[in-house]
C-alpha cells in the first residue's frame, strides 16, 4: 500500500510539474508577443501565430485571421512608434493565458485585457477587450 501511494504522489508531482512548465512556456510566448508587437516585427509575430489563429477585437467587433493581422502591421507600426507596452499575466491555466496590458502611446494610453490560447508553442486564439481609457488601474 505504501508503494502505491508513492506512485500516485510521483504521478501527481510530474503532472503538476508539466502544467507549471507549460504555463511558463506560455508566459515566454506572451513575452515574445509583446516584444514583437512593440516593434511591429512581422516575422516574429507571424512565427508566434498558428496558421488558423482567430484574433477577436471585442470593442470593434472584428475577428482577424493571421493574414488579416499581418496585413495590418504597416498601420500598427505607425501607431506604435514611440509607445511602450507593459503587460502582466493575471492567470494562466489549461493553455489559456489572461493578460492585463497597458498600451502607452505618446498622446494617450489604454488598458486592455487580452486572452491568449496557446498550443504547440503558437498562439491559436486571442481576444482583446478594453478595460479603461488610461492605465491608472495597471
Amino acid at each position: 500500500m505504501h508503494r502505491s501511494w508513492r506512485r500516485v504522489f510521483l504521478a501527481a508531482a510530474l503532472l503538476v510539474t508539466s502544467i507549471v512548465r507549460a504555463s511558463a512556456d506560455d508566459g515566454a510566448i506572451i513575452d515574445r508577443w509583446y516584444s514583437a508587437l512593440l516593434v511591429a516585427d512581422r516575422t516574429e509575430l507571424s512565427d508566434l501565430l498558428s496558421d488558423d489563429v482567430r484574433m477577436k477585437l471585442d470593442d470593434i467587433g472584428v475577428v482577424q485571421s493571421k493574414e488579416d493581422f499581418i496585413a495590418s502591421i504597416d498601420e500598427w507600426q505607425g501607431a506604435v512608434a514611440g509607445a511602450t507596452i507593459r503587460h502582466r499575466i493575471e492567470k494562466s491555466e489549461n493553455g489559456e493565458t489572461t493578460v492585463l496590458a497597458c498600451y502607452d502611446f505618446p498622446n494617450n494610453d489604454t488598458l486592455m485585457r487580452e486572452t491568449f490560447t496557446v498550443a504547440g508553442g503558437r498562439i491559436t486564439a486571442s481576444t482583446q477587450t478594453a478595460v479603461a481609457q488610461d492605465c491608472s488601474a495597471y
